[in-house]
C-alpha cells in the first residue's frame, strides 16, 4: 500500500489527484467543524474555494433550506450565517441544512480533491472512523494537508502522522512511505504524548487563542468524539446514508482519556 502526504494544497495540481483515493485534512478548524457539522443532522457540505463561488452557488439554491458558512483570517465571511467553529454547527442550526463551505485553507483543499475516486475529511476528532475507511478502499492513499495559506501546518502533518500509524498497527500489509509520509509518521511519534500541548504551540494554535477561540482549540484536539466519515458523493460531502448516526450531537468537553498515547 502506498502513502502519499502533501502538506500543502499548492504541491500539486487539480489533475494529479483524480480517481485516487483522498483523505483531507485540516484539523484546526475545517476537517472538525464538517465532521461536528454532518454529525448534527446537516444534509451535506458544498465545500468552495472563493467567497465569489459561495454567493454564487448559495444563489442557485433555495434559500431557507441553505446556510453559508466559512471564515477568513479566522473570523465569520460578512454576510454569512456561520463562521468555522464547531460550536457554532449545532443541531439546532445546521439539521437538513445544505451549506456552502468557505474556509482559508481547508475548504480550498477540499475542493481540490473534487476528482478524487474516493475522498475523505478527517481530523482528531473522527481519526479512527477514518482509519477504518481506509482500510476498506484496500487501495493506494493520498493525504491532503490544508495547511495554512500553502504553509506548512504542524497539527495536519501530525494527524497525517497519526493516520499512518494507525493504518501500520496492521500486520497483514506492506507499506511504501513518501518522503512527507515518514516525516509526518515521526512527528506525530515525538507529539503523541500531549497533542493539546502541541496544538496550543503551533502557529494556527497560538493565532486563534489569540482571537478568542481557546475553546475550539482544546475541541480539535479529542480524539474520537464524533463517529462518522464525511466523504465526497458527486459534488458534496455528506455521511452515507447506511452510516448516519443515530443520535446527533456535539461534545462540548475535553475528555484527556481521548488523547491518544504512544
Amino acid at each position: 500500500m502506498k502513502i502519499e502526504v502533501f502538506f500543502s494544497p499548492s504541491q500539486i495540481d487539480d489533475l494529479f489527484l483524480r480517481d485516487k483515493n483522498v483523505v483531507v485534512i485540516d484539523v484546526l478548524r475545517a476537517s472538525t467543524t464538517v465532521a461536528v457539522a454532518l454529525k448534527n443532522g446537516a444534509k451535506e457540505i458544498i465545500p468552495v474555494n472563493t467567497i465569489e463561488s459561495a454567493v454564487k452557488v448559495s444563489g442557485n439554491l433555495f434559500g431557507d433550506v441553505v446556510l453559508r458558512g466559512g471564515e477568513r483570517n479566522g473570523k465569520i465571511i460578512e454576510g454569512f450565517n456561520l463562521g468555522n467553529s464547531p460550536f457554532e454547527y449545532t443541531p439546532e442550526a445546521v439539521k437538513g441544512k445544505s451549506i456552502i463551505f468557505c474556509t482559508t485553507n481547508g475548504s480550498t483543499a477540499m475542493w481540490k480533491a473534487r476528482y478524487a475516486k474516493n475522498m475523505a475529511v478527517a481530523g482528531f476528532v473522527n481519526i479512527s472512523a477514518v482509519v477504518n475507511y481506509i482500510k476498506e478502499l484496500h487501495d493506494d492513499l493520498y493525504i491532503l494537508c490544508a495547511g495554512k495559506q500553502t504553509h506548512f501546518c504542524l497539527e495536519d502533518a501530525v494527524c497525517a502522522g497519526m493516520i499512518i500509524k494507525m493504518l501500520m498497527d496492521r500486520d497483514d500489509v506492506e507499506f511504501d512511505f513518501n518522503d512527507s509520509a515518514a516525516a509526518a509518521y515521526t512527528l506525530y511519534k515525538n507529539s503523541s504524548k500531549n497533542l493539546l500541548k502541541l496544538m496550543r504551540s503551533t502557529d494556527h494554535g497560538k493565532y486563534l487563542l489569540e482571537i478568542g477561540f481557546e475553546k475550539d482549540v482544546e475541541f480539535c484536539t479529542n480524539v474520537d468524539t464524533v463517529d462518522i466519515v464525511p466523504e465526497l458523493i458527486g459534488n458534496v460531502i455528506k455521511i452515507p446514508k447506511n452510516n448516519l448516526p443515530e443520535k446527533p450531537h456535539i461534545p462540548i468537553s475535553i475528555d484527556t482519556n481521548l488523547i491518544k498515547r504512544d
